[in-house]
């Protein structure tokens, strides 16, 4: 590959100081030399009723052309009610309606960070149910659960444990064999 791979990053949560945000970036600076592009999932609820009288919004339509182009996606997801975030859900539903194929082979990693001491491991499973028909190249590990969010990220953004970011940094090292296998 004669260029930086394009990763794209997809935060599940959107407030502005977002750990999950955070985390994306982190996830970008431990993959290495890349063009990082942040999707946007602030879309409207699905509505099949909108659909039919507005068409696809112009946000979906940008993050499908993203999801198309990245050689790699990182999705990092916090945990809402022992579960992924609504908004996170209502992107991958949209996108659906968009087009089906929009990560079909794109290795994808999946992140969470979140307040409570498992640290999303429960929206990691049901990111990865989700993600089912798309059919990505999801990367089973290492896992990266980064708990008690508030704490865990200092005033730069970054990680504060070194074990957090050297798992992160095992599991964008997977990520970018992937790249380089599909290249």
């Amino acid at each position: 590959m004669t260029q930086s791979p394009r990763l794209l990053g997809i935060s599940g949560a959107l407030r502005k100081a977002s750990t999950n945000t955070m985390l994306v970036h982190e996830a970008a600076r431990a993959f290495g030399h890349c063009q990082l592009t942040l999707g946007d999932i602030r879309f409207p609820l699905y509505d099949k009723d909108l659909e039919d009288a507005e068409g696809i919004p112009e946000g979906v339509s940008r993050l499908v052309e993203q999801m198309k182009k990245a050689d790699a996606i990182v999705i990092s997801t916090p945990e809402y009610n022992k579960n992924l975030p609504g908004v996170l859900k209502n992107a991958l539903d949209w996108v659906s309606r968009a087009d089906m194929t929009a990560m079909r082979d794109v290795p994808l990693a999946i992140v969470s960070s979140a307040a409570g001491r498992a640290g999303g491991e429960r929206s990691q499973f049901s990111l990865r149910h989700c993600l089912t028909p798309f059919r990505p190249r999801v990367l089973q590990g290492p896992e990266v659960f980064i708990a008690g969010a508030a704490k865990a990220f200092g005033e730069d953004g970054r990680l504060l444990d070194p074990r957090s970011f050297e798992l992160l940094q095992q599991l964008m090292g997977q990520l970018q064999q992937e790249v380089a296998l599909a290249a």
